[in-house]
C-alpha cells in the first residue's frame, strides 16, 4: 500500500489507507442503500398489484437477507445500521404485535448512552479549557478562533431552528404514550432562570439531569485548573484526559449495540404508529440535508468570500477529508487528511495544528445544526409548543453541551438526550430519530469537517499568514504493501 510522507519535520500519516477505507466503505454503503431501495420499491409495486401478502413478504425478507450479506462483507457498523433500519421497518409492518415489544432493546441502548453524558461533558470541557495551561498562551490567534467558532455555530443553530420551524417535520407524528424524562421543575422568571444555571451540588445536578449546571461547573473548574501551577495541574489534567478517553471508548463499545437498538426502535415505531411515520422521518431527513446545504451556501460560502479564500482550490483540497468523514461518520478518521490538505493549501502548520483540533471541540457546525433540528422535532412530535424564548434558551444550552463530542460516531445522541432531560422533552420521539440517525450522522459529520477546514484557512487569512510558508513537497513512497 502506498503512503504519503512529507519531507522535513512535518507529520507523517497514512492518508492513502484512510482514502482506500473510505472508498471501500462508500461502495459498501451504496450497495446496501441500493438493495434497500429495491426492497422497498419491490414491496410497494407488489402491494399496488395486489400480490398475495405471503409472497410479497417473502420477497421483501429475501431482500433484507441479501442486504445482510452485503453488510457482512463490509465488516463495518454503518451498513449494519442501515440493514437494521430496513429490517426493523419490515418487522414492524409484518408483525406489529411482536415489534411493539422490542422497545426494551432501544431503552437499554438509550440508558447506556445517558450514562455517558455527565462524565464525558465534564472531562472534555475541562481538558479543552485547561489543556493549554496558561489561558493567555493561546494568544491572539486563539481568541480569533474562538470568536469565529461561536459566531458560525450560532448561525448554524439559527439555520436549523428556522428550517425545522418552517417544515414542521414532527407535527402530526402523534406520538402516543410519550412520557417526559423526569427532572427538576424549570424556572419561569428571569431571576429563577439565571439562578437555575448555577449548580449547588454537582452530584445533585447529575442525578436530576441538569446538564447546563454540569457544564457551568466544568467550565469554572477548567478555568481554575488552568490557573494553578503545572505540578498541581498535571495530575488532574491527566485524570480528566484518561476519563475522557475511557468515556469515548465506552461510547464506542455501546455503539456496537446500535444496529440492534436501531432495528428495535424502527420496528416499535412502525408497529405502533404504522408506515405513516416514515413520512415524518423523510421530512426530517430532507429538512436536515436542506438546512445543511443552506448553511453551506448562505454561511460558509459568504465567510469564504469575505476572507478571500480561494474557493475552488479549497473545495478540491477538502474533497478527500469530506469523503472520509461521510463514509466513516466520524470526524477523527478525517483528521490526518484534513490537516495535511490544509497545510498543502497554504495554511501554516502552527495554525493548522491549533485550529482544526480545537474546532473538533468548539466548531461543530453540522452537529449543532442537527441538534437544533432534532430537538425541535422531538417537541413537535410530542405536541409540545415551545415559545421563541424557550427555543432560544434551548439553543444556548445546545451550544454549550455539544462541545467536545464530535470524535465519536452518533455521539450527538448523548447531547440530544441531555437536552431532552433539561427541557422535559419526551424520549419517545428520540426512538423515531434513532431509526435514521446513521443517515443524518454522515451529513452532519461531513459539514463538521468542511467547517473546521474552512476555519483554519479563515484564521490564516485573518492573521495574514495564508500562503506565506513554502509547502512541503509530497512524495509517494513504495508501490504496493
Amino acid at each position: 500500500m502506498r503512503r504519503i510522507v512529507r519531507r522535513g519535520d512535518s507529520w507523517e500519516d497514512e492518508a492513502d489507507m484512510l482514502r482506500a477505507m473510505a472508498e471501500s466503505s462508500a461502495k459498501g454503503e451504496v450497495l446496501v442503500t441500493a438493495a434497500g431501495a429495491l426492497v422497498l420499491a419491490g414491496g410497494v409495486v407488489m402491494g399496488a398489484l395486489h400480490a398475495p401478502h405471503a409472497v410479497a413478504m417473502s420477497v421483501r425478507w429475501v431482500g433484507v437477507l441479501l442486504m445482510m450479506v452485503f453488510a457482512w462483507r463490509r465488516k463495518s457498523l454503518t451498513p449494519w445500521i442501515f440493514v437494521a433500519m430496513v429490517a426493523g421497518a419490515e418487522l414492524g409492518f409484518d408483525a406489529p404485535h411482536v415489534a411493539v415489544q422490542l422497545r426494551v432493546l432501544s431503552d437499554i441502548f438509550l440508558r447506556l448512552i445517558r450514562t455517558i453524558v455527565a462524565p464525558l461533558i465534564v472531562a472534555t470541557l475541562i481538558v479543552g479549557i485547561a489543556g493549554h495551561g496558561d489561558l493567555k498562551s493561546v494568544g491572539r490567534m486563539g481568541l480569533k478562533a474562538l470568536v469565529y467558532f461561536e459566531v458560525v455555530t450560532t448561525l448554524a443553530l439559527a439555520v436549523g431552528l428556522v428550517a425545522i420551524n418552517v417544515t414542521k417535520a414532527g407535527v402530526g407524528l402523534m406520538v402516543s404514550g410519550a412520557a417526559p424524562i423526569v427532572s427538576a421543575p424549570v424556572a419561569t422568571r428571569w431571576d429563577e432562570v439565571l439562578l437555575h444555571v448555577f449548580p449547588e451540588n454537582l452530584a445533585k445536578s447529575i442525578a436530576e439531569g441538569q446538564v447546563l449546571q454540569v457544564v457551568v461547573f466544568a467550565v469554572l473548574f477548567g478555568i481554575a485548573l488552568a490557573t494553578v501551577s503545572e505540578a498541581k495541574r498535571a495530575p488532574v489534567l491527566r485524570l480528566c484526559e484518561s476519563l475522557s478517553e475511557v468515556m469515548f471508548r465506552f461510547t464506542n463499545v455501546v455503539m456496537y449495540f446500535a444496529p440492534v437498538a436501531v432495528g428495535a426502535a424502527m420496528a416499535y415505531t412502525v408497529g405502533n404508529m404504522g408506515l405513516g411515520v416514515l413520512v415524518n422521518l423523510t421530512k426530517l431527513l430532507a429538512t436536515l440535508y436542506g438546512a445543511l446545504v443552506v448553511f453551506g451556501v448562505c454561511v460558509l460560502l459568504p465567510v469564504a468570500l469575505l476572507f478571500r479564500v480561494p474557493v475552488l482550490r479549497f473545495l478540491r483540497a477538502v474533497a478527500e477529508p469530506a469523503t472520509i468523514a461521510f463514509a466513516t461518520s466520524t470526524s477523527e478518521a478525517a483528521l490526518p487528511s484534513a490537516m495535511e490538505q490544509m497545510e498543502a493549501l497554504g495554511v501554516p502548520r502552527r495554525i493548522v495544528a491549533f485550529v482544526i483540533p480545537a474546532g473538533y471541540s468548539f466548531n461543530l457546525d453540522g452537529s449543532t445544526l442537527y441538534l437544533a433540528v432534532a430537538s425541535i422535532f422531538v417537541a413537535q412530535a410530542a405536541g409540545m409548543h415551545l415559545s421563541l424564548g424557550q427555543q432560544v434558551v434551548m439553543m444556548l444550552t445546545l451550544m454549550l453541551t455539544s462541545k467536545g463530542v464530535a470524535g465519536v460516531p452518533r455521539a450527538m445522541l448523548v447531547v440530544l438526550l441531555a437536552t431532552a432531560s433539561q427541557f422535559h422533552l419526551p424520549m419517545e420521539p428520540i426512538f423515531v430519530i434513532l431509526g435514521i440517525d446513521a443517515l443524518m450522522d454522515m451529513a452532519r459529520t461531513t459539514v463538521n469537517v468542511v467547517g473546521n477546514c474552512l476555519a483554519s484557512v479563515v484564521i490564516a487569512k485573518w492573521e495574514g499568514e495564508f500562503g506565506t510558508e513554502p509547502v512541503s513537497e509530497v512524495v509517494l513512497e513504495g508501490a504496493e504493501a
